[in-house]
């Protein structure tokens, strides 16, 4: 009985050690795997033995970019101006074997090590420099921390200023500068604006004083053009009044002419053209003298016709 469960044990002792020699790796992630103290190998993801006893995994890590915000740093500035930054790495492990033998802390030595080129980057630089050379800064940070963390397995894929702090005294000065700065502003907008405004009136006014004047151009050419109109409308008027007249005449002396009167008649036509030519109006008429003789006869046949009427 005793022996049985001897060999229980001894089995159970056995599946646990064969189980220990088992290791699944998951994606993204390494490990390192020691023989007897000495670099053996780096697993990748999947399934993989060991030697009981004998090989070890002395590192587990992640291959997936990882992110670490180091607290603010006080650099100084080429103005000799004290302020705090913090900033935020993202780097990626590149290398298993490097990353767990070529230093002891690597999450220590990049926090150091962006200290340290944080200072020197900003102590080349002014004040007002560091507020707006954000993106300068963080490219040159970069480029310096992957090549000094390149023999570590681990590279830097970008570096970000998180925080820029003034001096209380620096904000308080930066911000009476902005207000002074946007009432400059604000008064150049207001100048601007009531110039604009200024000018728009008086080119309202100078087109409102063209338009007047073409008005009154255009209305003066349309009054004398009706003048105009008006007095060739009348002469054609008076044109064709006279026109009429004389097609009358004309056609009343054809029509006696037609009819064969004699001189006498004629005469007498004549003698009432020059009656109605005076219309009691003209103060001297020349009459032809054959129109005078035909005026003594009937003058002499009227006052014989007076004297024989009382003798009835």
């Amino acid at each position: 009985m005793a022996g049985i469960i001897l060999l229980l044990i001894l089995l159970v002792i056995l599946l646990i050690v064969l189980a220990s020699c088992i290791r699944i790796v998951p994606q993204a992630h390494a490990m390192v795997l020691e023989r007897l103290g000495t670099y053996q190998g780096t697993w990748s993801a999947g399934l993989h033995l060991k030697l009981p006893f004998v090989d070890r995994v002395v590192r587990r890590m992640t291959l997936k970019e990882q992110v670490v915000d180091f607290e603010p740093q006080p650099v100084i500035t080429k103005d000799n101006v004290t302020m705090r930054i913090d900033t935020v790495v993202f780097f990626q492990i590149t290398d298993p074997k490097l990353y767990t033998y070529g230093v002891e802390n690597p999450i220590m030595a990049i926090e150091n090590l962006t200290a340290t080129t944080l200072r020197n980057i900003i102590g080349d630089l002014e004040l007002d420099q560091t507020l707006t050379s954000r993106e300068t800064i963080n490219t040159t940070m970069r480029a310096s921390l992957d090549a000094a963390t390149d023999p570590w397995g681990i590279k830097v894929n970008r570096v970000e200023l998180k925080n820029i702090i003034p001096p209380a005294a620096i904000q308080d000065a930066m911000e009476k500068q902005m207000k002074a700065e946007r009432e400059r502003r604000e008064a150049i907008l207001k100048a601007e604006g009531e110039k604009k405004s200024t000018i728009l009136v008086a080119e309202g006014k100078k087109e409102s004083a063209i338009l007047d004047a073409q008005a009154d151009k255009e209305a003066a050419i349309l009054h004398a053009e009706a003048e105009k109109e008006k007095r060739i409308k009348e002469a054609e008027g008076q044109a064709e009044a006279i026109l009429k007249v004389q097609q009358a005449n004309a056609e009343g002396l054809r029509m006696l002419k037609e009819a064969g009167a004699d001189e006498a008649v004629l005469t007498l036509k004549a003698l009432e053209a020059f009656t109605k030519a005076a219309d009691g109006r003209a103060t001297k008429i020349i009459i032809p003298s054959e129109i005078q003789g035909i005026a003594g006869l009937v003058k002499s046949l009227t006052e014989v016709a007076g004297e024989e009427k009382p003798e009835k």
